[in-house]
């Protein structure tokens, strides 16, 4: 599977790395780290913000993480988010520092164009309150606060709170994982005589997407003697791409090995996708990847041409429903269907 790193290409002249030259007391009586924190390093799949400096690091490795994706309104008489997603999975929380001169729309804007440069979905986004549903003392409070969503169980360094503040809910996805990421950014004070730096709350929540298993010749045999049709779990394709993936391989020994059993019959190779995008798009997407299945299991496997036909029908035929992570991998599969 392809997995690409959200690179920053900063879309200003960026000042000089140290960031906190004009504070140097501060830094040295500990009120901020102007160098990584030991043991710290940076998301697998996001780079940091150039010149930042971890300031915190944490990684759990399951816990659940609720991530709003919406502003906060009020709701029954309590503040709350209309829309939210229920996560489990590793949580990875590291808090960013940079210059004050890098205000949060700047950091936003960079984090967002970044994000989207390397295929992840913008869940939800906004900078202030009005596009926030409320002021940073507020969100704070409701989501990292000691009786918020998430902050008692990960920890930070310094509150994320500020006068000015962005968010940003964003998703990957590949075939087994779906990552996601929540970045709140704001202006920062810390100390008695007012340390200033623009704060960086960066979590990145690690999905596993539900392990369907390898079918075997044997499942094969079973499923198409019953029902007449199987789902080829263990197949993998590069996200949004037609590309198999050396992942597969394992999955197509035993598939071969079934057709090759069983040169009698014909079957159709049927590409299904979830409901995300166009129509048209995943109509193309679903055709084009049963016919690299069949491809695939003629060129590399040596099965007859004659027993195979490719054809994608899109998202026409659900298995489960789109609304959820899980069911979308579900439904993103191929099938072998007897003739």
């Amino acid at each position: 599977m392809k997995k690409v790193t959200v690179v920053f290409a900063v879309i200003a002249l960026m000042i000089s790395t140290n960031l906190f030259a004009q504070n140097t007391d501060y830094e040295d009586n500990g009120w901020i780290s102007h160098s990584d924190v030991e043991g710290s390093k940076d998301a697998h799949l996001i780079s940091r913000f150039k010149g930042a400096i971890i300031q915190y690091y944490k990684v759990e490795k399951w816990n659940k993480y609720i991530l709003p994706i919406s502003k906060i309104e009020n709701m029954e008489g309590q503040k709350g988010w209309k829309k939210k997603l229920d996560l489990a999975g590793e949580v990875n929380r590291i808090q960013y520092s940079t210059s004050k001169n890098n205000n949060p729309v700047f950091v936003a804007e960079n984090y967002k164009n970044a994000l989207k440069n390397a295929e992840w979905e913008i869940l939800f986004s906004g900078c202030g309150d009005n596009e926030l549903g409320n002021s940073s003392y507020e969100w704070c409070y409701y989501y990292y606060g000691s009786d918020g969503l998430n902050m008692g169980k990960f920890g930070d360094s310094f509150g994320p709170r500020g006068e000015k503040h962005c968010y940003i809910a964003a998703k990957y996805a590949t075939n087994d994982t779906t990552y996601y990421t929540a970045v709140y950014i704001s202006d920062h004070e810390e100390g008695p005589k007012g340390l200033y730096f623009t704060l960086i709350t960066q979590d990145i929540i690690k999905v596993k997407n539900p392990n369907l298993g390898l079918v075997t010749a044997e499942i094969l045999a079973d499923k198409i003697d019953n029902k007449g049709h199987l789902a080829l779990d263990g197949i993998y394709f590069e996200t949004g791409k037609a590309t198999l993936t050396s992942q597969s391989n394992p999955a197509f020994i035993n598939i071969a090995d079934y057709l090759n059993a069983h040169k009698d019959k014909k079957f159709f190779i049927v590409g299904h996708t979830d409901n995300v995008g166009n129509f048209a798009s995943n109509m193309t997407l679903s055709e084009n990847r049963a016919k690299a299945v069949v491809t695939e299991l003629t060129t590399e496997y040596g099965v007859d041409p004659n027993q195979l036909k490719a054809y994608g029908i899109a998202n026409l035929c659900p298995v489960a429903s789109n609304k959820t992570d899980g069911g979308k991998a579900r439904n993103r599969r191929v099938e072998i269907v007897e003739q």
